[in-house]
């Protein structure tokens, strides 16, 4: 049966992932609607949080590759988001990594990442995303499911305030509605399998707290990123954000919780292996409550490794791999699969250009996390404490600008086998 509606794009989410998939479905239909289940804010100028973002409250960034492709999609955002006192600098010269309680040697990159609070970037996107003339917004809405003839046809969603469901006619469905995407059940309707499921138990939990900074608190740097290590189960990132205040989240695994009252939120922080993060929270002025948030398991679901996916639905975002959200890969990783929406809206052929996109970033991750560094990649940061060519290379993966492939380089390991400066 054809879809007389081939023109029309629905996007099922209007966070992050949702509304960049917009922007990027602007280019290829006619019509692009965000279904979301909260009433959004007006404008990026206003902080309220939101409920369908639990974790808005706590670190969020945006790594180079992240911040390049949703300026590709968005022209202006990095200007609106410094305009309303974000910050941006280099991943590297203006960004210390403690790693192995040892700081990377900071060098220019010319990598710029963006640190401000979760509603002024997501404000920013949507403000430009529902800018573009055919974007609408069909917001207080939750989505009952999809409607489907020889593919996905449409999606059904029903307002929160009374009215009864209807649906949506699209000749493409995409579901970025986060982790708790009903994807794999609207499959297992249409009489086809789910996709299989990767998950990996970390049992984290952080605890967020606003403070008033002064500048020369961070001497510079716009984030400072106090990095977990083999026998270490605590860990921090410091962020400057706009308005003149920092953000400070602990961060702990297999067990470990930042107490929120100031003085246990203190302690924890002087626990760490070095004194950066204890040294900014006993300066600063607490402005406000703290709050915590737990993600005890990421999930990664294998939608490229399905025989069948109906024609006219896509996965993206965290409704397609959630993972720990400490090391601030999130957003970007969004916009990059974002961003493979205007090379392909063919299912296969976008579920295998995005699981490609997801594989370093999980690996990344499953390797922090579970298995540790490597022998060899251990050996990289404690050398890349001395030589900054050796932290960019390093920083360049973890920013996902270069794949995890890099470090294996000829050129690294010869310089890995040469005596350090500290043993000179």
């Amino acid at each position: 049966m054809s879809n007389h509606h081939s023109d029309r794009a629905v996007v099922l989410g209007g966070s992050v992932a949702g509304m960049l998939a917009a922007a990027a479905l602007a280019q290829r239909y006619g019509s692009v609607t965000v279904v979301e289940r909260d009433v959004l804010p007006p404008t990026s100028r206003t902080s309220e949080h939101r409920r369908g973002v639990p974790q808005e409250r706590h670190v969020h960034g945006l790594l180079p590759q992240g911040r390049q492709i949703v300026e590709e999609l968005l022209p202006g955002f990095t200007e609106r988001v410094l305009t309303a006192g974000g910050h941006q600098g280099d991943v590297l010269g203006d960004t210390r990594w403690y790693l192995n309680g040892l700081p990377l040697r900071q060098a220019h990159t010319g990598l710029a990442a963006l640190s401000a609070s979760r509603p002024l970037i997501e404000g920013s996107i949507r403000d430009l995303a529902l800018a573009l003339p055919n974007v609408t917004l069909l917001d207080g809405h939750d989505v009952v499911g999809v409607r489907a003839d020889s593919g996905v046809t449409g999606a059904r969603v029903t307002s929160l305030h009374g009215g009864g469901s209807r649906v949506l006619p699209a000749g493409l469905v995409v579901d970025a509605t986060g982790r708790g995407s009903r994807a794999p059940h609207w499959l297992a309707d249409l009489g086809l399998p789910g996709p299989a499921e990767e998950a990996v138990r970390i049992d984290l939990a952080y605890t967020s707290r606003l403070f008033d900074v002064p500048d020369e608190l961070f001497d510079g740097d716009i984030v400072v990123v106090t990095a977990r290590f083999p026998g270490q189960h605590r860990s921090s990132v410091m962020q400057r954000l706009e308005g003149g205040r920092a953000l400070v989240t602990l961060a702990g695994v297999h067990g470990e919780r930042a107490p929120a009252d100031l003085a246990g939120f203190t302690a924890y922080a002087e626990s760490l292996p070095v004194s950066a993060t204890a040294d900014v929270v006993r300066a600063a002025t607490p402005a406000g409550d703290a709050v915590s948030f737990r993600y005890p398991t990421y999930v990664r679901r294998r939608y490229e490794q399905l025989a069948t996916v109906p024609d006219g639905l896509l996965v993206l975002g965290d409704a397609a791999c959630a993972f720990n959200p400490v090391y601030g890969q999130g957003m970007s990783v969004a916009a990059m699969c974002a961003g493979a929406l205007r090379t392909s809206v063919e299912p296969a052929a976008f579920f295998a250009a995005q699981a490609a996109l997801l594989d370093a970033p999980w690996t990344l991750a499953v390797r922090a996390d579970v298995e540790g560094p490597s022998e060899p990649v251990r050996r990289l940061q404690l050398a890349a404490v001395h030589d900054a060519e050796l932290a960019e290379a390093f920083i360049r993966v973890t920013a996902l600008v270069d794949p995890p492939s890099a470090l294996s380089a000829p050129w690294i390991a010869q310089r890995l086998s040469a005596p350090s400066p500290a043993a000179a």
